[in-house]
């Protein structure tokens, strides 16, 4: 029975040894791990105030670009007073273009009467045309017809 203790006691040692060796490596593992940690937030810290001071700058530059726009903004009111006196201009302009445009109107729809007759005449001597233009098509086919069974061509 000594001997079963002696064992299991050796076994427990042995045991204790093995995690004790495990954990030291954990243990370094960890702290290499934290090292690295410590040393990416030290970059990570220097960046950030780099970061900080071109946002300063930048807000500061921006300030200032905000009055140069405030300025010329004013500056552009007089420009708008006088567009809107040339966009005065150009509306009584539209209207007297618009009052001629209606006087066409109204006389174009005063001689319609005559533009229809010419629209009328102009169709019918186009259907005069292209009955004129059927016929000679048909006599030179009837022409061309007799001609080849031996007829005579007499050129009508």
């Amino acid at each position: 029975m000594d001997m079963i203790i002696s064992i299991s006691v050796a076994i427990i040692a042995a045991a204790f040894v093995v995690l004790v060796y495990f954990l030291s490596r954990t243990l370094k593992s960890l702290q290499f791990t934290l090292d690295h940690v410590a040393k990416t937030l030290d970059g990570l810290e220097n960046q950030l105030q780099g970061v900080t001071r071109e946002t300063a700058d930048l807000l500061h530059k921006t300030n200032v670009l905000a009055e140069d726009v405030q300025k010329k903004s004013d500056s552009l009111n007089q420009i708008f007073s006088a567009v809107q006196d040339f966009g005065t201009s150009i509306q009584k302009v539209n209207q007297s273009v618009r009052k001629v445009t209606d006087q066409i109107s109204i006389g174009t729809e005063q001689q319609s009467h005559q533009i229809k007759q010419a629209v009328q005449w102009g169709n019918a001597a186009l259907t005069l045309w292209e009955k004129w233009k059927i016929k000679k098509q048909n006599v030179k086919g009837a022409a061309s017809q007799n001609y080849s069974r031996g007829g005579v061509y007499d050129g009508q």
